[in-house]
């Protein structure tokens, strides 16, 4: 618990100082300087930008990663031929390191000559040449929720099939005798017995959606004009770009505090619908 509050504690102390690389080349400390790093970010609007998007990428990828990890699940509970082969491929993109991720699907959604402009230009007969995702301000945030999807979902659809499998048969086949159907076993029998797996897989998500940056800075680097800056690559840049670091203290100590609100009210509102 030490080696977790120490650098929490250091981190949010320096979010109130002016602290930059003078103060760490000459090991010196930084000037107490209050709320300045937090109104100077605010007033130049690159707080409030940063909390929207990050807010917006984690809910849109958390939602869509759980639909689609159930239905997978749900697809692998059955008997289908294959299934063993199907869980262990389909873990690979989990496998692979996440810059890596991120480098793969660059050269995807590169312009004019990733795999993804070649598909595009084959289905519209060659009327779309210049699909360009990861440049335009309007998509680049999903074509970073796409990669981050790709990442993250076999994960979650082995621990939500895990949830599932230790579901018991015997409860499962009264309901079936008792005339319940699919869905209905499924919303009645199914996801009440996985309620601590879903919260926990859930809570997990929205944590590692929250810190995501290795996709960021691989793919759009916080671009096109800051359409895809989140709080991490915020902090990331006041701290290293800038060097700044009392200011990305202050857009850390904000990230750190927003996630942990997030995941309360979650668990809060699971808890009242289990209840």
């Amino acid at each position: 618990m030490t080696f977790i509050l120490i650098p929490i504690v250091d981190s949010v102390t320096m979010s109130f100082t002016s602290y930059r690389i003078g103060n760490l080349t000459n090991n010196t400390p930084g000037e107490w300087n209050n709320f300045e790093n937090y109104i100077r970010l605010w007033n130049a609007g690159k707080l409030q930008s940063a909390i929207l998007i990050t807010v917006q990428f984690v809910m849109i990828t958390v939602l869509i990663t759980f639909v689609l990890s159930m239905t997978l699940a749900l697809i692998l509970n059955t008997k289908i031929h294959g299934a063993r082969l199907l869980r262990s491929v389909m873990m690979i993109p989990w496998v692979i390191p996440t810059v890596i991720a991120g480098l793969l699907w660059s050269w995807i959604f590169a312009n004019p000559y990733g795999l993804l402009q070649y598909l595009v230009s084959v289905f519209t007969g060659g009327q779309v040449t210049n699909f360009a995702i990861l440049n335009s301000q309007s998509t680049a945030l999903w074509g970073v929720i796409i990669a981050a999807l790709w990442k993250q979902i076999p994960l979650m659809t082995l621990l939500l099939l895990s949830g599932m499998q230790n579901v018991p048969e015997d409860v499962l086949e009264a309901a079936k005798i008792d005339g319940a159907g699919y869905f209905a076993r499924l919303i009645h029998v199914v996801i009440p017995h996985m309620r601590s797996v879903i919260a926990a897989t859930v809570s997990l998500s929205i944590i590692d959606n929250f810190k995501q940056y290795p996709l960021f800075a691989t793919l759009t680097n916080g671009g096109p004009t800051g359409a895809t800056t989140t709080l991490a690559v915020l902090s990331y840049d006041e701290a290293f770009v800038n060097y700044n670091y009392g200011s990305g203290a202050a857009v850390t100590t904000v990230w750190l505090l927003i996630m942990i609100v997030v995941v309360f009210i979650f668990n809060r509102i699971f808890r009242r619908a289990d209840s």
